[in-house]
């Protein structure tokens, strides 16, 4: 509610109008904001009539409206904050040049330690396709995003080659993240410029897995030493194998699993070893040719806690995080839509303030799926993505004691 002797100011907007601001507080609340932009020193030494608060505000919001221009984007959330703050003053929408300057002096820190300090796994016990042998299931994987064709962006980030010689048409930014598979939850992730390579990328995130977790990769992050960086974690893992790694087998179970030796120079016996569980296994997808075959190593080596069926089973959640991404990339940011921002920094920040975005919504899905007691992969992220954005017709004689 707004404080005492004073009244919104005039806008062609209501409260209903602005559910995606509250979804925005709610999920990443101001104190928590202020915090994370005083600890990356972009607290304001002036008073500016776009402070950083809501200009952090601002580069979620601009990825829950991602075809929305800056104006229309800021005149939504300063509406909204107006409701959500007490303390807020009515702002005077500025310039896209006075925007893109309050952008810059924010930077890119601030929504990183945002999504860092609030993003985490979501998954209760009870949520369908989220546990495997009581550990929560998580995946990794990576992906990229065009960013706009701009001298500063093309020598940060670069861009891939084509046929020919040639390059693409846009620089690409490279994100390795890792999600809760029952939740779709993006909860940690890595970014940097496209020569930086997923497995590069990967070591970080690697290092930050905790036990009770069970981490699911597919065959582009076999490797020795990520696999051995991984199990120091007190994570357990659950990867797909490349066809070349031949493991050395040791024993056979009853559910034809089987028990071998990895080693990080393959099969030179005086090399560094790991034990690992192989599952090895096709799936009849009623078409000519099965799929696959599939080849898992696990740390899960006890048959009698989990099986081989169980375990192929769950490596079928592996495909979660790809949906996530399609959520991301596809329907929140807009299909082959080129993230807008002609500077690195502020490339990072619009991506760190899309993984927010993802985030809160993914909150929400969840959270009404909880209170529903439905599975989350039954509620439509598309569907709640248009909730969150939904503006509605003008209602000026809404008044703050309305319901």
């Amino acid at each position: 509610m707004p404080r005492a002797g004073w009244k919104k100011p005039a806008s062609d907007r209501r409260l209903s109008d602005l559910v995606s601001v509250g979804v925005l507080t709610r999920t990443f609340p101001p104190g928590v904001v202020d915090e994370v932009i005083a600890d990356a020193g972009r607290t304001e030494q002036r008073h500016r009539s776009l402070s950083a608060r809501t200009m952090a505000y601002f580069a979620v919001g601009m990825a829950l409206h991602s075809e929305g221009s800056y104006e229309d984007v800021l005149g939504l959330l300063t509406d909204g904050l107006a409701w959500t703050e007490p303390e807020a003053e009515p702002v005077r929408l500025p310039s896209k040049s006075a925007i893109s300057q309050a952008r810059e002096r924010l930077g890119s820190k601030p929504l990183k330690a945002l999504f860092d300090r609030v993003a985490q796994p979501l998954a209760s016990e009870d949520t369908p396709g989220s546990f495997l042998a009581g550990r929560r299931m998580v995946a990794i994987d990576g992906t990229t995003f065009d960013v706009a064709d701009s001298t500063g962006n093309d020598e940060f980030f670069g861009r891939p080659g084509v046929m020919k010689g040639e390059r693409s048409a846009f620089p690409q930014a490279r994100m390795v993240a890792v999600a809760e598979c029952g939740t779709h939850a993006i909860f940690d992730a890595e970014i940097g410029p496209y020569s930086t390579s997923e497995m590069e990328l990967s070591k970080p995130l690697i290092d930050r897995l905790q036990p009770g977790m069970v981490l699911l990769a597919d065959r582009g992050f076999t490797s020795f030493s990520l696999w051995e960086q991984a199990a120091a974690t007190g994570a357990d893992l659950l990867w797909r194998a490349k066809s070349n790694v031949k493991p050395r087998h040791l024993e056979t179970f009853e559910d034809g699993s089987w028990l071998a030796e990895l080693r990080a120079n393959n099969t030179k016996l005086n090399t560094e070893a790991a034990i690992v569980r192989v599952v090895e296994y096709r799936v009849d997808d009623g078409r000519d040719t099965d799929a696959g075959p599939f080849r898992l190593f696990t740390t899960l080596v006890d048959p009698n806690e989990v099986s081989a069926t169980e375990l192929a089973a769950a490596y079928a959640e592996r495909w979660e995080i790809e949906s996530a991404f399609d959520e991301l990339k596809t329907h929140q940011r807009g299909a082959r839509t080129v993230l807008r921002s002609k500077l690195p920094d502020m490339v990072l920040q619009e991506i760190w303030g899309h993984l927010c975005c993802h985030y809160a919504v993914r909150t929400l899905m969840w959270e009404a799926a909880e209170q529903s007691d439905v599975d989350p992969d039954r509620v439509s992220f598309v569907t709640s993505l248009r909730i969150v954005r939904r503006t509605l017709s003008a209602a000026r004689d809404f008044s703050p004691s309305g319901h």
